[in-house]
């Protein structure tokens, strides 16, 4: 099960995880509340840098922050010798303050701005994966200001169809992510890219999706970067140095445990590198993979407080949280299908009802589970969601304006809060209302109420 490592039952029958019963948290800190537990976060880091350098001594990882990028997780991967992939100049200031080195980022994203990309120049980012050719010119402008000599990757797109959900794909055909091979697009941005003064060509990047079960397609992802690759060298004389095959590795959001093998997935990666490198005569690049959800997802859960019920016919009874669709947009954009369990009480032998586990906000998709079976359950009760830890608050908004939850780390029995829930105030602070000391009455006598609560 894809729970966080360390979960388990106390004798009174409430979950804990990293030695901290669930209900306490929830009196301390609230709910909704986002829960990570520091040994499986590290335990996933480790061994998914292992399987790769196992098998391939050349290999290089980095996390990839848009899963969830908390700059208290992030340092914590940082101290397990992995870096970070960034998708924005935010990104990167967020890496920076986590105390990762500049040079162990790599600056990915379609639609990079001018000034994201003199951020990432001047902090010394150390790859920049180049995905248009506007692209190109801005960053030989920026090199040039600055007076830099900027390593870069060509973001390649290479035709191949991971078979995934629609909104999940970045390497077919037709996606807005990275130069066609197949139209000869790849091949003149290389051409551009090796006529500059200031970019120096180090490989390829290619990434064809996420939540990808099948490491066949690794396979045929690195042989068609490579044979282009092979393409680029006849025409320029340039050996990559680098290449990224991406991430994406698929793990199961209901937590059943049937995610894809990383062994076999590194496995396949690296025989299909060394073969390539055999067919043409290249020696064998650095390796940089690119795994996000596959280490933060199973070590996050998200704590919930049941609230209203409602019973539609024999076949519908909504029971309705105190989060949804704000903290965890997953289900209603990706179709994504969660389990829960009840946290705060032992629930074995109790009897089981088919319900709905719907949000508080005003969509009518902003379901989190449209069916699962649990014990009945009442107003007050927690309900735990594990699989919660990647792209559910790297995701969040103020719809509604609900706050955004408070994050916890625990481990050990130790509990260490790394985002403090979002007041009403933080929410409205760029709004510009009033000028300092003319808001109305009601809004002093209700800040004062807040402030009592």
């Amino acid at each position: 099960m894809s729970w966080p490592e360390t979960t388990q039952r106390n004798r009174d029958g409430v979950l804990e995880i990293g030695g901290v019963p669930l209900p306490g948290l929830a009196t301390q800190f609230g709910t909704p509340l986002y829960i990570y537990d520091e040994q499986t976060l590290r335990g996933r880091a480790r061994s998914i840098h292992a399987a790769f350098l196992n098998v391939y001594e050349r290999t290089r990882i980095v996390y990839a922050g848009k899963a969830y990028l908390s700059p208290a997780i992030v340092r914590i991967l940082n101290d397990e010798s992995i870096g970070i992939d960034v998708v924005s100049g935010g990104e990167i200031f967020a890496g920076v303050l986590a105390g990762v080195a500049p040079a162990h980022m790599i600056f990915h994203g379609n639609n990079k701005s001018r000034v994201e990309l003199a951020e990432g120049v001047a902090a010394g980012v150390g790859l920049i994966a180049i995905d248009n050719d506007l692209e190109i010119e801005l960053l030989n402008e920026v090199a040039r200001e600055l007076d830099r000599e900027v390593n870069v990757l060509i973001r390649l797109n290479p035709g191949v169809d991971p078979h995934t959900h629609s909104k999940l794909r970045t390497g077919a055909l037709d996606s807005k992510f990275g130069f066609p091979i197949a139209d000869g697009q790849a091949t003149r941005a290389v051409a551009r890219v090796v006529t500059s003064s200031r970019l120096r060509l180090l490989g390829y990047h290619a990434h064809v999706g996420s939540q990808i079960f099948d490491p066949r397609l690794v396979e045929q992802t690195i042989a068609a970067m490579m044979s282009f690759a092979a393409q680029v060298r006849d025409d320029h004389g340039i050996d990559p140095s680098v290449v990224v095959p991406g991430g994406g590795f698929g793990v199961a959001d209901d937590a059943s445990g049937q995610d894809v093998s990383i062994e076999v997935w590194a496995r396949t990666a690296a025989d299909a590198m060394r073969s390539a490198c055999q067919r043409y005569g290249f020696s064998l690049p650095e390796m940089i993979v690119e795994p996000g959800r596959a280490i933060v997802g199973p070590a996050g859960i998200a704590l919930y407080q049941v609230g209203a019920r409602k019973v539609i016919s024999r076949d519908r009874t909504y029971v309705s949280v105190d989060g949804g669709m704000s903290d965890n947009i997953r289900p209603a954009l990706y179709g994504a299908r969660y389990t829960a369990c009840v946290a705060d009480r032992e629930s074995t032998g109790l009897p089981i009802e088919t319900v709905t586990i719907a949000g508080k906000y005003c969509e009518s998709g902003d379901i989190l589970i449209e069916r699962i079976d649990l014990p009945a359950l009442r107003p007050g009760d927690l309900l735990a969601i594990p699989m919660t830890g990647a792209y559910c608050l790297a995701m969040a908004s103020n719809y509604n304006l609900a706050p955004r939850p408070a994050v916890v780390l625990v481990r050990d029995g130790a509990v260490r809060i790394i985002r403090r829930r979002e007041s009403y105030e933080d929410i409205l602070r760029s709004d510009i209302v009033t000028p300092p000391g003319e808001a109305p009455a009601a809004y002093d006598r209700l800040s004062a109420v807040i402030g009592s609560l």
